[in-house]
């Protein structure tokens, strides 16, 4: 390249290292690889081919997200190969929720200056991710924006796009009263609500290399275990089983979440209790004095994700989900929601 990148790289942005770095991320793209994608790492977009024959009449579902300022204790504890799979999940968690299967996933990096160990942690903790969802990792775009973020710093959003037959689009319009609402474990805090936990922290005066009680991790290992990604499971059950509604127990908790997938004339009333509350969401309520109504409104508690089925249909989904290595719970039920009364009623 000689000197034509001088001047730019004086500006603080250097293509040799971003030219490095597509160089090593391409070992990850190619791990993520299915039916249907057309091309390498490289093009000006990523191209794809979906497979329509296997559906009467597909409709694309597509999500963007990030994952907030759960970027800062990766940072903080200089970990960056899990939060790649957190941007991942946040994005292919809503599309399921509709019954589609992500198919395909594109990311957005942004840096002041680019650490290439570090991007490439974060691009393989993607691809890591797309492997666990199913879906191909097509592209992306690297961005070096000097003075832009503070030296360490970095900025992660995702897109994924979906397919789902028309017929097969769980909207929520048949639930019904009597229908038994099914908890699936979390595997944390996931990737929501990180504002509020890094002031907890702080005003704990607790440093994230402390052991978190009742637990065998420390609190920062606790902080950063990377969202659950729940499609394999979903899409498992989806098959063989109606599902009435689903939601994915993101920002605004229990809810707002399950509020939105509920139709006209019904509410959802949630058992606090009917299933165990991990470590760290204790140790958020008592070093943050809150209630546990503020904390069901801010984080999943234990509880990442919701289905609604038929009562007769919930002990063999539950076994299914234990046969599937995913912990759920029967915790609430659907009923008829009185005039004036909340669409989620929790009793603590």
């Amino acid at each position: 390249m000689e000197h034509r990148d001088q001047a730019y790289k004086a500006a603080g942005v250097d293509i040799q290292a971003g030219n490095a770095l597509v160089e090593r991320i391409k070992k990850y793209v190619a791990s993520t690889r299915t039916k249907g994608v057309i091309g390498d790492l490289g093009g000006f977009g990523g191209l794809f081919k979906p497979l329509l024959a296997n559906y009467r009449d597909p409709v694309f579902v597509a999500a963007t997200d990030g994952v907030g300022t759960k970027l800062r204790i990766a940072w903080d504890l200089g970990r960056h190969d899990t939060i790649g799979i957190d941007l991942v999940a946040m994005n292919v968690n809503d599309i399921v929720v509709q019954g589609a299967k992500p198919l395909i996933f594109l990311d957005y990096f942004a840096t002041g200056k680019l650490d290439v160990d570090v991007a490439e942690q974060v691009i393989a903790g993607i691809a890591e991710g797309c492997r666990q969802a199913g879906c191909a990792l097509i592209g992306g775009e690297t961005a070096e924006m000097p003075d832009f973020y503070r030296p360490g710093e970095y900025d992660l959003a995702g897109f994924c796009v979906g397919i789902v037959d028309n017929d097969r689009i769980v909207d929520g319009s048949c639930v019904g009263v009597g229908d038994v609402v099914i908890g699936l474990a979390s595997s944390g805090i996931h990737s929501n609500g990180y504002s509020l936990v890094r002031k907890i922290v702080a005003e704990s005066g607790a440093r994230l290399q402390d052991p978190l009680a009742d637990s065998d991790q420390s609190l920062g290992a606790a902080l950063l275990t990377p969202t659950r990604i729940y499609v394999d499971v979903v899409l498992h059950l989806l098959r063989d089983f109606e599902i009435h509604a689903m939601a994915h127990i993101t920002g605004g908790g229990f809810y707002d979440n399950i509020a939105r997938v509920l139709p006209r004339g019904t509410m959802v009333h949630i058992a606090f209790g009917a299933w165990p509350v991990p470590p760290v969401f204790r140790w958020l309520r008592e070093h943050g004095r809150l209630s546990w109504e503020e904390m069901l409104q801010i984080f999943n508690c234990g509880v990442g994700y919701v289905l609604m089925v038929k009562k007769t249909l919930a002990e063999e989904i539950l076994d299914r989900l234990h046969a599937l290595h995913c912990p759920g719970w029967i915790i609430g039920e659907v009923r008829e929601r009185p005039e004036g009364a909340a669409a989620v009623h929790i009793a603590l």
